[in-house]
Formats: structure tokens, sequence, C-alpha cells
């Protein structure tokens, strides 16, 4: 589905249970609509790929061509998988501020995606100040741990104070929202890693299925940011080729509001602006002809051109 979709890489969540919670924390009973168990350790196991599941699944990547990793929850399943062999490891924000697991995740010297829910800007300096001396591959995505995330608490502003505060990595946007539009938004804006959860159903039960996308959405999403990437084109501006038509249809020229005799001077209320034909002077060199001597008569609304101007190439010095 993720590979028809075009998404580049498929993410997991692999936890190594006892040591990513305390034994309480297993214990303690799970009696939402969404539980799977009756403890929240009954829950969490029951939902759990096994390592050998894990290992069909990276096969089953490489079959079809597509990345596969997931976000190691612990150090424990950060050994995994590191064993694995997986492109980059995910940091999930709950262990965005958990620093001895930084340091032995960036010390495994693979690529990091680093999410940053939950997280002040002074966390991710030391985030920063942690992982770059050890392991200079890695990006920060912005992120809002709401599920499902409200617009007003995406706050997209986030990526360019990213970008200006981190400007040697790449910055990324890792969404909980409904619908594509603010994903998008992201990579306008300059987000260059997007993550979103996916879902084959939106009803099915667990609360993380109403914050997905289903496949259609992933689709139109991944097409939406590819258009974007086109778009975003140059910094450049200038006439470009594809609006030569254009220009030529409807740019305007210098245009004699008068009749002007041969010999006359310039002034300003002798010319107008206009569609013309022939193309003459352009509009902003209106007040650069002010003073300029013409060689010729020119009809009233008959086009200033080079021809009729003395020195046409010479910028006018008041």
């Amino acid at each position: 589905v993720l590979q028809d979709c075009g998404a580049d890489c498929a993410k997991f969540q692999k936890s190594e249970l006892e040591y990513k919670f305390n034994k309480k924390a297993l214990e303690r009973p799970y009696t939402s609509e969404h539980s799977w168990g009756k403890t929240y350790g009954e829950h969490k196991r029951h939902l759990e790929f096994s390592h050998d599941q894990y290992r069909e699944l990276k096969k089953y990547a490489e079959e079809i061509g597509i990345f596969f990793t997931a976000s190691g929850m612990d150090e424990m399943a950060v050994e995994f998988l590191h064993e694995l062999d997986v492109p980059f490891f995910k940091v999930g924000s709950g262990d965005t501020n958990n620093f001895p697991y930084l340091e032995k995740t960036a010390k495994k010297g693979r690529p990091m995606v680093i999410s940053s829910g939950m997280q002040s800007m002074n966390t991710m300096h030391k985030v920063y100040q942690i992982v770059k001396p050890i392991n200079p591959n890695f990006c920060f995505l912005q992120c809002t741990s709401a599920y499902p995330l409200q617009p007003e608490d995406v706050n997209l502003r986030v990526i360019s104070a990213y970008q200006s505060a981190f400007p040697d990595i790449p910055i990324g946007y890792s969404g909980h929202e409904t619908g594509i539009a603010i994903s998008v938004a992201a990579v306008a804006i300059g987000a260059k890693v997007v993550e979103r959860h996916v879902t084959l159903d939106k009803t099915w039960k667990g609360s993380d299925h109403q914050a997905s996308l289903e496949p259609n959405e992933l689709a139109e999403l991944v097409k939406a940011i590819r258009i974007v990437e086109k778009a975003m084109g140059s910094p450049v501006k200038q006439l470009l080729p594809c609006e030569m038509v254009c220009n030529e249809k409807l740019g305007k020229s210098v245009v004699a509001k008068v009749t002007i005799p041969e010999g006359a001077v310039l002034t300003l209320d002798m010319l107008t602006v206009k569609v013309g034909e022939p193309k003459g002077f352009p509009p902003e060199a209106i007040f650069d002809l002010v003073g300029q001597k013409v060689k010729k008569n020119i009809e009233e609304d008959e086009t200033i051109t080079e021809q009729a101007v003395e020195n046409p190439c010479q910028k006018h010095e008041v």
C-alpha cells in the first residue's frame, strides 16, 4: 500500500516492553475502549510484533523496493533494530529528552530522525549538543504529541525556528492531524521529511487510527508534496520563457499621449502606458525617457520606439 501511494519508507514502532515500561506501568488496569487486554502490559503484548515478524516485514519491504525502519522505543529495541540493519533510526518524541538513550543510539552511527513532541526549544538545543559531536547525520521533526492533532496546536512556524537555530541539519514534520493540508504546508515552509501515521481503516479499534491517513489520502498527500517540491523552484525573480507569450500579448509599452513633433524634449505629460503595437519601451523606462529628444514626429497614441529617440540607451540623469 505504502509503495503504491508513493511513500519512500515504512516505519513501525518497536518496543521491548520490560525495558520501555516498569512493572507497575505494565500491571496497570487498562479499561479503555481501545484495550486489547485487562492490563496495559497485556494490551501492549497483544500489539507488539516479534523479532521474527520484524525480519519478515523487512524482507518484504526489500522485495517491493521500499525502505523499512522503526522507532526504537527503548535501548534494547534500538539494539535489535541495529542488528536488523535498518537504514536509519527514528527517535520517538518520548525518548527525545532521554539523553543516555540518545548517546547510545547516536554511537551506532546510523542516520537519526528525531521527533520533538512534548519538548521545549531549550531541550532541543541540548539534544543537538549531545548528538552532533557523536553523529552529525540527523534531523529534527516538528511534532505535537496529540491524537488527533488540532490545527491550532500544530505550530508549523517552529519549522522555521528550527531552520534558524539548526541551519546545518534538515528539518521535517511529523503530523498527527486529520487530512493532508497541514503536511503539504509543512513542505512549503521547508520540511525535508514528512512522517504520517497510516491505517487501512480509521474506524478500527485503537486511538491512533483516527489520527492516521487511509491509503487514498496518503496517495493524495504524496502527489501534493511532489507538486509543491517542484513549485518551490528558484529564488531568482525574472521574466521566464513560459511568460513570453503573456508578455507579448499583454505586456505594456510607453505610448505618446499627444502628437510629439521632431526635436521636442520629452516630458512626462506627453507620455502614457498602454498595450501597444508594435512593442516599444517598457513601462519602467518612462521616467528615463523624460528629458530625451525625439528625432522624428510621433503621432498621438503611437508607441515610442528606440528609433524615435536620440539616445535610447542612455539613462537620463536629472
